[in-house]
């Protein structure tokens, strides 16, 4: 499941740091922004089925790889 959410997430930050540097702060490197962010959200439902309201959460909770692992894993 790790994989495929990095992959998600490599496609909308068109880098694959995301898959080396896992407590890199998207946000901060300008990887994602709040468009970006709400494609990731997309797509995060239409591949893994798992529906996260951006009203749900927080900047600060999905700014790294791990945190959109552990909030997509917390969803299943």
């Amino acid at each position: 499941m790790e994989e495929k959410i990095l992959a998600i997430l490599k496609d909308v930050c068109d880098d694959d740091i995301v898959f080396a540097e896992r407590d890199i702060d998207l946000f901060a490197e300008d990887l994602l922004d709040s468009l970006a962010f709400t494609e990731l959200l997309i797509m995060i439902e239409e591949q893994l089925g798992i529906v996260i309201a951006p009203s749900e959460i927080e900047k600060d909770d999905i700014n790294t790889p791990n945190k959109i692992i552990r909030v997509v894993q917390s969803k299943m």
